[in-house]
């Protein structure tokens, strides 16, 4: 990226006041983010977030901001109406001085601003008392966005969590063999194959009406929630380039994996690979805790099985990706994607082996929320 005019770019925003400076955010891999500093009336100095959007992940960044400027509006009226505080409970973008949600540099850049929230972080690494609030904090974003129209928002990614298609893409790369590679990963193919029926069977709930569309997070990580440094509590869900139609089990099942689980999804040694009962049990705790009571029956029914069907569903995707020559997720060592999957069908398993205790788990978090 060019040299960048700092000051002349801040001047695109509707910061109200004179640009002071700007220093990277290190935190994201996607996009670049950005703390500027202005200094406003009465000499009171404040910051905001500017970022530049990959273009490359993100292909129609119009449609992006659009969904979030829907989401993100809709969520402001709710945290108003329940007498929260708008300015730290949801994202809050700063508009260009023409009225958009972004501004497209002389470059071709696309760059975006949003409220800076003061007094409060990200973590990285789940502890019991943060996965509860982590879970808590999704579970109201997934409440509070209940009654959004999910189907008027653009599916930015296509097919993103289609179970079935990741599917169907493996059985295609296993024909195709473009690397050569599937006659070394035959038990990992048949992994895949043996739960085939798996695939399926969330999409086809979509499909006929038997479990509800609704907005969706799709990247429902930890360190994706703010937790406010003076009472530990979460405060707002953030990074919602991925805001989408969906189903909540996406969600849930995408936040247990990836921080439930014992291991680092490229764990090598397979045997410190599992789930981590009670991170799920403080999860759902929190989970159900704010989304308890707008889940359906179905939706309840399938929670531990959703943690499971992601979990299967990136297997499939490394998998693949192995398969292709390692030509989407970036890898850092040979066999990395190879071992990556293995990682994740080693976490189905314990999955498979403890889902009475992780359905139970979800029973009682429930019956809790339902006595009050």
């Amino acid at each position: 990226m060019q040299q960048m005019d700092w000051e002349k770019l801040a001047g695109k925003f509707q910061f109200q006041g004179r640009f002071v400076d700007v220093e990277p955010i290190t935190l994201g891999h996607i996009n670049d983010t950005y703390a500027v500093t202005v200094e406003q009336e009465g000499g009171q100095r404040r910051r905001f977030i500017l970022q530049r959007i990959n273009h490359h992940v993100f292909q129609n960044p119009p449609q992006v901001m659009e969904n979030i400027e829907a989401v993100t509006q809709h969520l402001r009226a709710k945290v108003i109406a329940a007498g929260g505080d708008p300015e730290r409970e949801t994202v809050n973008l700063v508009p260009t001085v023409d009225g958009r949600s972004y501004h497209v540099s002389d470059d071709g850049n696309y760059w975006r601003a949003a409220k800076f929230i003061e007094g409060a972080r990200t973590y990285d690494e789940a502890t019991g008392p943060l996965f509860y609030n982590a879970g808590k904090a999704f579970g109201q974003f997934m409440r509070l966005l209940d009654d959004f129209p999910a189907d008027t928002l653009h599916e930015t990614i296509p097919q993103f969590h289609d179970t079935r298609k990741r599917y169907n893409d493996l059985m295609e790369a296993v024909k195709r063999d473009a690397a050569g590679r599937a006659g070394q990963v035959q038990p990992e193919i048949e992994f895949a194959k043996a739960r085939e029926k798996d695939a399926s069977v969330v999409v086809d709930l979509i499909a006929e009406g038997k479990i509800p569309l609704r907005v969706t997070h799709n990247d429902t990580k930890l360190n994706n929630v703010m937790i406010c440094d003076r009472t530990g509590e979460a405060i707002c869900v953030v990074d919602l380039d991925t805001v989408m139609p969906g189903s909540a089990l996406y969600d849930f099942g995408d936040a247990v994996r990836f921080g439930a689980s014992t291991a680092p999804e490229d764990e090598t040694d397979l045997s410190k690979v599992g789930i981590d009962l009670e991170l799920f049990r403080k999860f759902t705790e929190g989970y159900l805790a704010a989304a308890g009571d707008v889940l359906t029956p179905a939706e309840l029914d399938l929670l531990a099985f959703s943690a499971k069907l992601i979990t299967y569903e990136l297997g499939m995707r490394f998998l693949t990706d192995y398969l292709n020559g390692d030509v989407y997720f970036k890898i850092h060592r040979p066999h990395h994607n190879l071992e990556r999957a293995r990682a994740q069908f080693r976490l189905v398993e314990d999955m498979e082996a403890k889902m009475d205790q992780m359905e139970a788990i979800v029973r009682e978090a429930y019956e809790a929320v339902k006595q009050g």
